[in-house]
């Protein structure tokens, strides 16, 4: 049976829409909040996201965080606050965690633009931030966690396209309750599989046998990955034959087997990863 390559592909017209709403939403706040997944703390992120931000500050967080090595997240975290010089939090994909640090450095970063709007004669406002960031990262549920307490819709504002929503977290801080799609153009064919094994990437754009045979390869140092599927030879047609997943003829059924590594790595049962690697100094 001949291996699939892998390729997973773009669609510059999504992209070119994506680009251009980001940008238009980015023109209506003082501070970003970016949500990276803490399983790729370079490969989630967006290769001109400063390009695209220019001056405006940001506050970059490490979603999921749950899924990953601890130890080796506190590692990352100090490498991303050296690199980006932005300020670095770490948040769960479960649970309501307090979201307070969030809010209040979202704020203190805001602080420099409410100055100088001061400066000019205006009176205080509340800082306004957005939550940016790739496909399936924890946008949504980041943004649901901050409003939770606080579902004060606060509407259009003077100066503000009238379609977008904003609700107040705080006296200090209005957030805009849209997320920010940050485009998935990449080149680079292994960060792009990366970004498919934590569902970055639509489904449309990948095979399920080629990417989770290269998760699979990624996987094969860890023993525990073995463990679970019982097999010291990690590739999709070993598990197959363990799981007795077949089609017509004895043939593994590798789509199937596919499927459920995928689902398996994306649920935690695995393990706890982080499949970037630290960039050499």
């Amino acid at each position: 049976m001949a291996k699939e390559k892998l390729h997973i592909h773009w669609y510059p017209g999504h992209i070119a829409k994506a680009e251009r709403q980001l940008k238009e939403q980015l023109n209506l706040v003082d501070v970003v909040i970016e949500v990276r997944d803490a399983r790729l703390p370079l490969s989630s992120s967006y290769t001109n996201i400063k390009k695209l931000l220019g001056e405006k500050p940001r506050l970059l967080l490490l979603n999921k965080a749950d899924l990953t090595n601890k130890d080796e997240l506190k590692i990352w975290v100090d490498y991303l606050k050296k690199s980006t010089e932005c300020p670095v939090l770490i948040t769960e994909a479960k649970g309501a965690k307090d979201l307070n640090p969030v809010v209040k450095k979202a704020v203190e970063l805001s602080e420099p633009k409410i100055q100088a709007l001061m400066a000019k004669g205006l009176l205080r406002r509340a800082a306004r931030a957005m939550v940016v960031g790739m496909p399936n990262v924890g946008k949504s549920s980041i943004i649901n966690k901050l409003t939770k307490s606080s579902k004060t819709k606060i509407g259009a504002k003077a100066g503000v396209t009238r379609q977008q929503q904003w609700v107040r977290i705080n006296p200090k801080l209005d957030l805009l309750d849209t997320p920010g799609i940050i485009p998935t153009r990449q080149d680079d064919q292994i960060q792009a599989a990366k970004l498919a094994f934590v569902s970055s990437v639509s489904e449309n754009a990948y095979s399920p046998e080629p990417v989770a045979a290269a998760l699979l390869e990624m996987l094969e140092k860890y023993p525990q990955v073995k463990e679970y599927y019982k097999t010291e030879n990690l590739t999709l047609e070993e598990i197959s034959k363990n799981r007795n997943w077949v089609i017509r003829g004895n043939e593994p059924d590798l789509e199937r087997t596919a499927i459920y590594v995928l689902k398996d790595f994306r649920e935690g049962r695995l393990g706890l990863f982080i499949l970037d690697e630290m960039p050499l100094e």
